[in-house]
């Protein structure tokens, strides 16, 4: 998991650093996978770093502070012009997820980034 570089496309609100912040106090280091899968992809799922095998396809979009952020290769390629923005709302959080359970969840938001022209002709 290490060896992975980060693109840098992930940001998070204060509200989710706090969060992120309880969570890693109560279970150490963290980190997000980006579902591609529940709620429209919208709830990145957190693990303990030890309990999480990154996959060779996976991506690390970025970090937020030392909890780094992956979303799977096919997910990436639908969403690769797109930075995401953690955040928290209240709910509950995927089954597996650590957020699970605290009556609040994260859920990524998202900004459209710039497309190059060259990348929208094909040229």
């Amino acid at each position: 998991m290490l060896d992975k570089v980060s693109l840098g496309k992930v940001s998070a609100t204060p509200a989710a650093r706090a969060f992120l912040a309880e969570i890693i106090a109560d279970h150490g280091p963290v980190l997000f996978h980006q579902s591609g899968g529940c709620c429209d992809g919208s709830s990145p799922m957190c693990y303990p770093q030890s309990d999480f095998i990154v996959g060779d396809h996976d991506v690390m979009l970025g970090e937020i502070g030392e909890t780094p952020i992956y979303i799977s290769a096919s997910q990436y390629e639908v969403w690769k012009h797109t930075d995401l923005i953690i955040d928290v709302v209240p709910g509950r959080g995927g089954m597996f997820s650590l957020d699970n359970g605290r009556e609040r969840r994260f859920l990524t938001r998202s900004i459209v980034c710039a497309v190059p022209a060259a990348a929208r002709t094909g040229d």
